[in-house]
């Protein structure tokens, strides 16, 4: 009992690292901005009198993050002219977004959205490229925090990753309800354009936090990716500008899918892809449209503020501490089957809040429990792809591997609204399809859970 007992301890001696306080803030930084272009715009959207149909097509804008991939080897290799040298590669990307966000914050406080709908939805797909693009360079840096061979550091980092995103998204919105509930109390016509302004002062913040974390020292990256410019040139032939050019891109691109399905074989690489795509796709489902649903039940902007967000956000720190020690006792694999299925029953909780209607506990209960299961999964997750990265290509093997899996929860997931309208908005039952949504993912890690390469756990 004593030796299990210490074993516990010790888990719990690695969040105590400097390290994992640098990777709490990236992720506060990296979950912010979905805020802004998830439940904020949702419920803009909602109270300015627009479909469940319109409200979910517009989430297709997270798609970018389904994308990044495409870019993320640039962010790898190219440096930002006076940025880089001031802050270091990784810091100067995270800031040029950030400067970008804040800017788009500032022309939708001049939107209407009833009447310039498309210029809306256009600044809000500014917002979700640019996060995405800060994305690629936050998980890079949180990943370069901690070396390669630290498999419990790593799991820990994953759920100080996590714990960061929720406080940045499950915070964030907390200041973002509440300061358009205090606005529009006081008879602001355009609340919600204000609270867009106050959401950029938070940015503001974010950015100077980010002062804090240290870039660590340059690894051998850039001479390795050189290595493989120069070994493509050299199978061209020749040593000329334009043989140059295509070595850089041929490397930058393809250098990353190359070591990723050379390192784990073409089926388990396949499988590896699918699974990702699949995992988080009924969740993605409900978190949709889950504020739409909160609001058609008849809560406040404040209520849903207090379970939805306040509530919830201590529920997933707590828990995702709790997940990331899970995840160093009994592995990623493990953890995620666990997750997986607790995360899809969560979803009937919802399903019996709507049957039941309109009640404040069973609401509480509903976000605590898909909370704790979300917290769960999402660090597992996060472990998971983390460990699976080349160090000489982290933001792109990442990004492809983060990227797949937004596809699966964004692009799907849009079509949410329109599900529930085909339905006639029976909530219910689209919950329950929720549920089952996780069950082809987990077959596909059972049939290759013992052939991944996972490094040191």
């Amino acid at each position: 009992m004593m030796e299990t007992k210490d074993s516990w301890i010790d888990s719990l001696r690695v969040y105590k690292d400097i390290r994992m306080v640098r990777i709490l803030l990236l992720g506060a930084i990296s979950g912010f901005p979905w805020v802004l272009i998830g439940s904020s715009l949702s419920l803009w959207l909602k109270e300015e009198g627009l479909s469940r149909s319109t409200i979910g097509w517009a989430g297709l804008i997270f798609g970018v993050y389904a994308l990044n991939y495409l870019w993320a080897p640039i962010i790898d290799r190219i440096q930002i002219p006076g940025l880089t040298k001031k802050l270091g590669h990784r810091r100067g990307w995270i800031v040029l977004m950030q400067i970008i966000i804040l800017l788009s914050l500032v022309v939708w406080s001049y939107i209407n959205p009833t009447q310039n709908l498309a210029l809306l939805i256009t600044v809000g797909l500014i917002i979700a490229i640019a996060s995405a693009t800060q994305d690629i360079t936050v998980d890079a840096l949180r990943i370069e925090q901690i070396n390669e061979n630290e498999g419990k550091s790593m799991a820990a980092g994953a759920a100080m990753a996590v714990v960061g995103w929720w406080t940045g998204y499950k915070l964030g919105g907390v200041i973002a309800l509440f300061t358009a509930e205090y606005f529009e109390n006081m008879g602001i016509a355009d609340y919600w354009q204000a609270t867009f302004l106050v959401l950029g002062v938070v940015i503001i913040l974010m950015n100077i936090g980010l002062m804090f974390v240290h870039e660590p020292i340059e690894t051998d990256r850039q001479s390795k990716q050189r290595e493989t410019d120069q070994m493509i040139e050299g199978k061209l032939g020749s040593s000329n500008i334009i043989t140059n050019f295509i070595a850089w891109i041929t490397g930058t691109i393809g250098g990353p899918i190359i070591s990723f399905f050379k390192k784990n074989g073409f089926a388990i690489a396949l499988g590896i892809l699918g699974f990702v795509f699949l995992f988080k796709i009924g969740e993605a489902f409900l978190g949709r449209m889950s504020i739409v649903f909160y609001k058609e039940l008849g809560f406040s902007k404040g209520q849903i503020a207090i379970y939805s967000k306040t509530l919830g956000w201590i529920t997933t720190v707590v828990f995702t501490l709790l997940g990331g020690i899970f995840a160093m006792r009994l592995g990623t694999i493990k953890t995620m089957f666990v997750a997986g299925i607790l995360m899809a029953l969560t979803n009937l909780l919802f399903a019996a809040l709507y049957w039941t209607g309109k009640s404040e506990w069973l609401f509480a209960v509903a976000v605590i429990f898909d909370d704790i299961t979300a917290a769960f999964a999402t660090v597992a997750f996060v472990a998971f792809i983390s460990l699976l990265v080349d160090r000489t290509y982290t933001a792109t093997q990442y990004a492809l591997l983060a990227s797949i899996g937004t596809a699966g929860r964004t692009t799907l997931a849009s079509s949410s609204g329109a599900l529930v309208d085909w339905l006639n908005g029976d909530w219910g039952t689209f919950f329950v399809m929720t549920t089952v949504m996780v069950i082809p993912s987990l077959i596909l890690l059972w049939f290759i859970r013992h052939k991944l390469k996972l490094g040191a756990q």
